[in-house]
Formats: structure tokens, C-alpha cells, sequence
């Protein structure tokens, strides 16, 4: 696995001029938004597929897709606790800390997940009724969520896998990865939705239409997330296995790990939790509202995904800078990698706007739902450059260390802005009010961002003197 020439100049305190920042942002970031386009793709087949079962199938899935959120941004968050450190170390030259970092983070990570599914799988009985959903749509809801939950070690090392790549500057490899698991969705998901002879005669078919959406992801998870960690684990140049290497779990590590992943999985869940909230709120609206609600932040999550590949860049530039000591870069890289960001998600907003209704024509057959879901569309694509500000800006903040008053500004955010609007303006506006109410917040929420980037002290957060 080659690595990318530009970061090891960072690394080594070579001098980068502008046109070289600017290319090694695009060569990190591409790769990225490939990476969680591929992502999205794989949403879109999901609720395609699900779709094409009735509008009933797809709010069976929207009305726990909060609570899947919920899970897998706890999953990821704790992976940000040993990125961060890896990025940081690797960036010091200090790789056999890197290293340490990463085996660590292997058990801790497997561990959390555990616990994660077991709890999952208690919850996912009672989930769908405390979600407010009818008695026609919870039996699916109960069987997707169940199979989501059972699957959190699947998705914990897969993700820990490609964070750790990635920090390291591979951002190649888990793209062309997702690419792959995304083919594979495909292929399960046909399995094991549809009966068999459904696409044509002779035609292999499980029939277990929602539940075996869930699984025919997993099963594509499986698959590229043990090519991930043989990769990781005996191909990576700088964190592939060493024998004779230090494996033990140090306090200090740990404790860094926490100091990072603990406020965003406090994010994660408390805004995951205002998302369950809004679902509540969204839930009495009929399942009309409920389908076109879930397929509309699908369909959107095409625009704002680049964003969060430009983010994952941003973490591994701005990590690597602080841990090589590279000040003089990290202000430069964050603002001009917000800026790329914001610029992709203008252009994506523009797109959002001008075909939210062939968006929502792929997603559900429904007319009512492509109708409800296109209009929400269009009031959100506005808000789309100022989602990038706080996303990518995020993505700078994390690679410094620093996750606490972003957390908070978030969770501020969304508890006193988008929450009460979507309340007081659901009664009259339906669906609509919950959209506008989040495209508001999202301006907000961008600036809150923005003024946070413009200052100093997120970059004096680096774990190497803690």
C-alpha cells in the first residue's frame, strides 16, 4: 500500500505551497466522497428495494431508522477515540505508538459492541410501540432493528478498520471497498427480500422482505470488513502487526480515548434522541408522512455525504499536522478544507433542488410519498452549504482532539432550535414544518462552526502532551 507522497512531506516538516494543500485536500477527499456517495448508493438500493414493497414496508424501516442512527453513531464515536490518536502519532513519527494505539482500539471497540447488540436485540421488541408505530408496521420494524442490532460487531470493525486506514492517509482502499460492498448489497438484498423466481424464473429467494434488508446488508459488511482488517492487520505499512510489539491496555491511552469519543457519543445520543423525538412527532402525521420522512433523508444524504468525506480528509490533515508539529498548516488546511466543502455541497443543494422529485420517484411507487417527499427536499436544499460549514469544520475539530465544545455547540443546536420549531410549526405546515424547522437549524448551526473555526483553541487539543 503506497503512501501519499504529500503526507509523508507533512510529516517529515517539508514545505507545502498552496496549489499542493489545495491537491492534497482533493486527494484525500475524493477518494472519501466516493467512499460515502457508495454509501448512499447502498441506501437507495436498500430503500428501493423496500420501497417497491408498499409504503407500509418503507415506514417500518423510517420508524426505527432513528434508533439505528443512534447505534451505529455510538459505534463510530468510540473509533474516533483511537483515530484521533492514531493520525496524531503517525503524524509525531512516533509509529510504534500508532500501532499500540491500534491494538488497543481493536479490543475496547469489539468489547463496546458486544454489549452494544446485546442491548440492542432487548430493545428491539418494545422499540417500534414506544416509537408510536401502528400495530401494521411493527412486527418489520422489530425484525429489521433486531438484525441491525446483532450485527453492531460487524460494523464496529468495520469501521474501526477503515478509520484506521484512513488515518494513516490510505483513503484509497476503503473506497474501493465500499464500491465492492455496495455490489454485494445488491446481491443479498435481491436474495433474501424477494422470493424466489421474483426477477426471473429459477431466480434464488429467501422472501423475507424487510427484515431481509438488514441482513443482506450484513452480509455485505461481513465480507469487505474482514478484507478491511486483513489489510489493516498484515498489509498496512505503518500499523500492519510487528511481532514483539507492545499489547497491553495503557490508562493514559485509554483515558485519551474518552477524552475524545466520550462527547461525541454523548452527541451522537442526544442527538440521535432528538431525532427519535422528531420521529414522534412525525409518527401521528399517518404513514404517509412517515415513508416520505424516512426516503426524503435518504435521497438527501446524497448531498451531504461528500461532506463527510471531505470531513474524514479533514481529520487525517489536521491530525497528522498537529501530531508533526505543523502549525503553520493546520489553519491554513482547516479553512480551506471547510471552504472545498462548502463549495461541494452548494453545487449538491443546486442538484437536490432541481430533481427532489426524480429522487423520490426512485426511492417509492407512492405518489403521495414521492409528492410530500419532494417538497420537503427542496425546502432542505437550501440548507445544504451550511451543513458542509458544520460538517467538515467538525471533521478539523476531531483530527485536533478537540470534541467537546463542538459536541455541545450541536446538541445546543438542536435542543433549542430545531426541536421546538419543528413542534410549533408540525401543527400547521405537517411534514413541511419538520423540514423547515431543520433547514433553519442548519444555517444556525453552520455559523455556530464557523466562528468556532475562526478562532484558536481547538488547536491547542493534541493528545501527545496529555
Amino acid at each position: 500500500m503506497k503512501q501519499n507522497a504529500l503526507l509523508v512531506r507533512l510529516r517529515n516538516g517539508e514545505p507545502l505551497r498552496g496549489s499542493e494543500q489545495l491537491l492534497l485536500i482533493i486527494q484525500l477527499s475524493i477518494p472519501a466522497i466516493l467512499a460515502q456517495i457508495t454509501e448512499v448508493v447502498m441506501e437507495y438500493i436498500d430503500s428501493s428495494m423496500v420501497g417497491s414493497l408498499g409504503a407500509s414496508a418503507s415506514a417500518s424501516i423510517g420508524l426505527v431508522a432513528s434508533s439505528t442512527w443512534l447505534f451505529g453513531g455510538l459505534l463510530r464515536a468510540l473509533c474516533t477515540g483511537f483515530t484521533v490518536q492514531t493520525a496524531q502519532y503517525i503524524g509525531a513519527g512516533q509509529e510504534e505508538r500508532a500501532r499500540s494505539i491500534r491494538h488497543q482500539g481493536f479490543v475496547v471497540c469489539l468489547s463496546f459492541s458486544l454489549v452494544l447488540a446485546l442491548v440492542g436485540a432487548a430493545l428491539s421488541g418494545p422499540l417500534p410501540g414506544l416509537l408510536g408505530g401502528g400495530a401494521d408496521i411493527r412486527a418489520d420494524a422489530t425484525g429489521y432493528f433486531r438484525i441491525f442490532a446483532l450485527s453492531a460487531p460487524v460494523i464496529e470493525l468495520t469501521a474501526f478498520a477503515a478509520g484506521m486506514l484512513q488515518c494513516s492517509g490510505n483513503m484509497v482502499l476503503p473506497s474501493a471497498l465500499e464500491i465492492l460492498m455496495c455490489a454485494l448489497d445488491v446481491v443479498f438484498n435481491a436474495f433474501f427480500i424477494f422470493p424466489a423466481g421474483h426477477f426471473f424464473p429459477g431466480a434464488p429467494g429467501m422472501g423475507l422482505g424487510v427484515p431481509g434488508a438488514a441482513l443482506g446488508t450484513v452480509c455485505a459488511e461481513v465480507v469487505t470488513g474482514a478484507i478491511l482488517l486483513i489489510c489493516l492487520l498484515f498489509f498496512s505499512p505503518i500499523l500492519k502487526i510487528r511481532k514483539g510489539e507492545d499489547r497491553r491496555l495503557h490508562a493514559r491511552d485509554l483515558k485519551n480515548a474518552a477524552r475524545i469519543a466520550l462527547p461525541v457519543g454523548l452527541e451522537q445520543a442526544i442527538q440521535s434522541g432528538a431525532q427519535i423525538v422528531s420521529t414522534t412527532i412525525v409518527s401521528p402525521l399517518g404513514t404517509v408522512a412517515i415513508a416520505a420522512n424516512s426516503l426524503a433523508v435518504t435521497a438527501e444524504a446524497l448531498c451531504y455525504m461528500p461532506g463527510y468525506g471531505i470531513q474524514t480528509a479533514a481529520s487525517t490533515m489536521i491530525g497528522q499536522s498537529i501530531g508533526a508539529g505543523r502549525m503553520d498548516l493546520v489553519r491554513r488546511l482547516s479553512v480551506l478544507t471547510t471552504a472545498f466543502g462548502m463549495a461541494v455541497q452548494t453545487l449538491s443543494g443546486i442538484i437536490l433542488y432541481r430533481e427532489a422529485g426524480l429522487m423520490m420517484a426512485t426511492l417509492s411507487v407512492d405518489t403521495a410519498v414521492q409528492a410530500l417527499g419532494t417538497r420537503v427536499l427542496r425546502i432542505e436544499a437550501f440548507a445544504e452549504p451550511w451543513f458542509a460549514a458544520s460538517i467538515v469544520a467538525g471533521g478539523c475539530f476531531r483530527g485536533a482532539g478537540d470534541t467537546l465544545v463542538p459536541s455541545i455547540l450541536g446538541l445546543v443546536s438542536m435542543w433549542a432550535v430545531r426541536l421546538p420549531l419543528a413542534a410549533l410549526l408540525t401543527g400547521s405546515m405537517g411534514l413541511s414544518g419538520v423540514w423547515l424547522a431543520m433547514c433553519i437549524e442548519l444555517h444556525f448551526r453552520g455559523v455556530l462552526f464557523l466562528i468556532r473555526l475562526a478562532g484558536k483553541k481547538w488547536m491547542g487539543k493534541g493528545v501527545l502532551n496529555k
